[in-house]
């Protein structure tokens, strides 16, 4: 069945190309043509009947073949009157002969001169005021695209809609915008239409005046009377149907998004008794008047009277409302849903901070949160889960919390309706307001009210507001825990990406020898040592390589990081700027060594007070790189590397712990101190 119904649309295409070319009898001319006004009825009531446009989204196509259809009948039938119109009214068929002699009563003057009425109606009033309502409509609808968009986005990050739907509404805007662009267009093929009927009738009237005396001998008179009213008969049997598509058009692009049909929303907006009432009144006046035709006009009053009457009574109706069965409720049951929560990511704000998501003044910071999922995404080379953002009643007014996996990674404070001027070290002067500290690298900052944003901006301030702050917060969290938000679902679909390009390198890597979970792992080592995923496949195939050593999940992050060095050092600086490092001084990395190779339980423990200097001779040589925005990285013995990162996380979170192996041999290093001198570390 549907083998055969996709094969009807290039039939009728064949079958339209045929009536074009090739002569067809009268007898199957009147069956096209009542076809054709068959098929502008059907057309004109699923238009009329639509709730809504996109319910006829097929409406641009349709009037596409319709008007083909249409011209190729047009060009059939011009081939009859010509060449038989010489015989007399039945020539080009019963029903072209049927709407000259009743339509226009034989006369062809008449003819002329109601097709032009016709004409005129189609394309001056009907055709350029549809075209116009399309223009605009197609215009405002991709202007509009963008912002419905972020809508969506917004709707989902909240927790309003589910994935389906917002994958949903996602396609029905995306639609929305490909239709009235398509109506866009669409348009012209009506006033295209509407031209090529009167230049055809132009045609048969030239060619009829000529052929006639010329070739079959007839008067003028006698040709003008044959062939004039076949011509226009053949116009009236075209126009009509082309009317009936303009008025579909029209009303398509003019409707309003609705429940109702378009009868069911006009009757229900003219269905109040309060518009009949004067319009009785006016009618009765305006038949009490001298020299009116009272008993027209007063019967049109009593008419609207009686409907005014009618549809007061039915207001005043108490409505009937149907009882919904009440469904008994178990106070001891406890739904699953009120002690679980699938989302990964929730932001908790105060109330003061819900002006901050309140779409009547744009929701600010669900359109940032967005922005950072999108962003995150492209840098860690996984989608970041979506994010929920929840009013708290138990958290102070201007108090929100970051949670990854329900664990509260961040809490701060943010005033929505000031601004956060931060000093970056180029600002100068002090600034009338709220000292704080910016959550996300703290800094100096100060709240202010919007009105003094330009002078902190001219004293070398950088100003932001409230839905930024709390959006950069959430992006610096979800970066430093980006392994919690790595799961197994994640992992699979990078393989099924990876997979379209290199089947056989995902096919050697798992189920074997790595199973999907301890794939997992490996992955959410490298990105707690904030090495993204984005080059999946170089690091896909290194776990390949490494995996044939050892499955331990530890062992494999270590193994594959020299593997990944170009990776790691490009984020630290650039191509033709030598790499800064700091190392350990080799006495004091020797006795680090050592240690580690007595670790046999690999808990890299470093004793408590040679820990303590070592970060703090760290924290001295890093102060000046950091205040400069000068990124560097600690070098160390592969052995040792692990003890190190895990000592230097607690301090210095951001700074990257290589080894020696991970430095590319061609790359320039210069080392801009050495940890642990005999003077700062005497044992």
């Amino acid at each position: 069945m549907p083998t055969a119904r996709g094969a009807a649309l290039p039939l009728a295409i064949l079958v339209l190309v045929l009536v074009m070319v090739v002569p067809i009898p009268k007898q199957l001319l009147d069956i096209f043509f009542i076809a054709n006004i068959a098929i502008s009825l059907a057309v004109l009531m699923v238009a009329l009947n639509a709730q809504k446009p996109l319910d006829f989204s097929a409406f641009p196509t349709v009037l596409l073949f319709a008007t083909l259809f249409r011209l190729g009948l047009n060009v059939a039938s011009t081939r009859v009157v010509l060449v038989h119109g010489h015989e007399g009214g039945a020539a080009a068929g019963h029903v072209i002969e049927a709407f000259g002699n009743f339509l226009i009563g034989g006369d062809y003057v008449v003819g002329i001169f109601v097709f032009a009425i016709l004409m005129i109606i189609n394309l001056i009033v009907v055709t350029k005021g549809a075209g116009r309502v399309s223009e605009v409509s197609a215009r405002f609808t991709l202007d509009a695209l963008p912002g419905k968009q972020m809508a969506i986005d917004a709707d989902l990050n909240a927790g309003l809609i589910t994935p389906a739907e917002a994958k949903a509404r996602r396609i029905e805007v995306s639609t929305e915008a490909d239709f009235y662009g398509s109506m866009d267009g669409s348009s012209k093929f009506v006033k295209g239409d509407a031209i090529a009927a009167l230049m055809i009738l132009a045609a048969n009237v030239i060619g009829g005046l000529i052929l006639g005396p010329v070739s079959h001998g007839l008067s003028i008179a006698d040709a003008a009377h044959n062939y004039l009213l076949l011509a226009i008969g053949d116009a009236l049997v075209a126009q009509l149907p082309s009317l009936m598509l303009s008025i579909a058009a029209a009303a398509i692009v003019t409707r309003v998004n609705s429940e109702q049909d378009l009868a069911g929303q006009i009757g229900g907006q003219f269905g109040a008794s309060r518009t009949w009432i004067p319009v009785a009144a006016i009618l009765g006046l305006l038949g009490v008047l001298p020299g009116m035709p009272h008993l027209v006009i007063l019967s049109a009053a009593a008419i609207a009277g009686f409907a005014a009457w009618k549809l007061r009574v039915i207001e005043k109706r108490p409505a009937v409302v149907e009882e919904q069965p009440v469904e008994a409720v178990d106070p001891s049951k406890i739904g699953w849903d009120e002690v679980t929560d699938a989302m990964q990511v929730n932001i908790d704000i105060g109330y003061g901070l819900v002006p901050l998501v309140d779409e009547r003044k744009g929701a600010p910071l669900m359109g940032r949160i967005t922005g950072v999922r999108r962003q995150l995404s492209k840098e860690l080379g996984f989608v970041v889960p979506q994010c929920r953002v929840r009013d708290d009643i138990n958290l102070a007014p201007y108090t929100y919390r970051i949670l990854v996996n329900g664990v509260v990674v961040g809490e701060d404070q943010a005033s929505p309706d000031e601004m956060l001027a931060l000093d970056t070290g180029q600002a100068f002067g002090a600034l009338t307001g709220k000292k704080a500290k910016d959550p996300t690298f703290g800094l100096d900052a100060t709240w202010i009210t919007p009105g003094d944003a330009d002078a902190a901006t001219g004293a070398g301030y950088l100003v932001v507001d409230a839905g930024t702050v709390v959006a950069t917060h959430l992006n610096h969290l979800l970066g430093q825990n980006a392994a919690d938000l790595l799961g197994p679902d994640e992992v699979q679909s990078l393989l099924d990406g990876l997979k379209e390009r290199a089947a056989h390198l995902v096919a050697g890597l798992t189920p074997a020898p790595l199973s999907l979970p301890a794939l997992t792992q490996v992955l959410r080592g490298l990105l707690a040592e904030n090495i993204p995923l984005k080059e999946f496949r170089r690091i896909a195939a290194a776990i390949a390589v490494a995996a044939t050593r050892t499955q331990d999940p530890d062992e494999l992050v270590e193994l594959i990081r020299p593997e990944l060095g170009a990776l790691i050092i490009q984020k630290l600086c650039g191509v033709r700027e030598p790499l800064r490092v700091m190392t350990l001084e080799g006495g004091l990395e020797g006795l680090l060594g050592q240690a580690a190779r007595q670790d046999t339980g690999r808990r890299h423990v470093i004793e408590p007070d040679l820990g303590r200097r070592i970060v703090e001779a760290l924290q001295r040589a890093a102060q000046p790189l950091i205040a400069d925005a000068k990124p560097f990285a600690l070098v160390v013995q592969p052995a040792i590397r692990v003890a190190i990162r895990k000592l230097v996380r607690t301090c210095l979170p951001d700074t990257p712990v290589l080894s020696f192996f991970e430095v590319p041999e061609e790359k320039a290093v210069e080392v801009v101190a050495v940890i642990g001198a005999q003077q700062a570390l005497a044992a």
